[in-house]
């Protein structure tokens, strides 16, 4: 494993566990949020977001997580990976856990990326496109059904799958991690 996706709903902790993934392997980690989101919330034009996850994906050893469709499942990243790990928690446990997040973020002013900031104003607002707690809830059906699709698929075939329903399960299967080792060069 040197190569990994993490995916799974916003709100479920993928960035914590890719981070932790990254640690234990001793390999890169990339959070497609803090490339996709630039200054003012201004979305990285599509173009220039492949070409980052592109090269990104180039790479010998990382830790990616997102759940971008167009970059991740259909593009280089999945492309590239050897492994997914899909952090696919019930609705019951991301719900509380991303509203307390994202509410300690907006009181604390919390710089996620590039200077942008959740604010409270968006909690009001009905457009899943702005409402992160919306989004979270219309997306799970969602992301189960790209998810439990995708290990079917044949395209996916080089992929190992690891499905994590629980920080539990997640902190078990991280503790089983071995650091990555390059391949030693062969000399002549």
């Amino acid at each position: 494993m040197q190569r990994v996706s993490v995916v799974g709903n916003t709100g479920s902790g993928k960035t914590t566990l890719a981070r932790h993934i990254a640690d234990a392997l001793g390999v890169r980690h990339v959070e497609l949020d803090s490339v996709f989101h630039q200054p003012g919330w201004t979305p990285l034009p599509a173009d220039q977001f492949r070409a980052v996850v592109a090269e990104v994906a180039a790479g010998d050893a990382w830790v990616v997580d997102g759940n971008y469709r167009e970059v991740v499942v259909e593009g280089p990243l999945w492309a590239r990976a050897d492994t997914v790990v899909w952090l696919r928690l019930p609705r019951r446990t991301i719900m509380p856990q991303l509203t307390r997040r994202t509410l300690g973020r907006m009181v604390l002013r919390r710089e996620l990326w590039n200077g942008n900031r959740e604010h409270l104003r968006n909690l009001l607002r009905a457009d899943p496109e702005d409402n992160i707690l919306l989004w979270a809830w219309t997306r799970h059906a969602r992301y189960e059904r790209r998810y439990t699709d995708a290990q079917a698929d044949p395209r996916h075939a080089h992929l190992r799958f690891i499905e994590l329903r629980s920080h539990a399960q997640a902190e078990a299967w991280l503790a089983t991690l071995q650091p990555w080792t390059p391949p030693s060069t062969v000399k002549a």
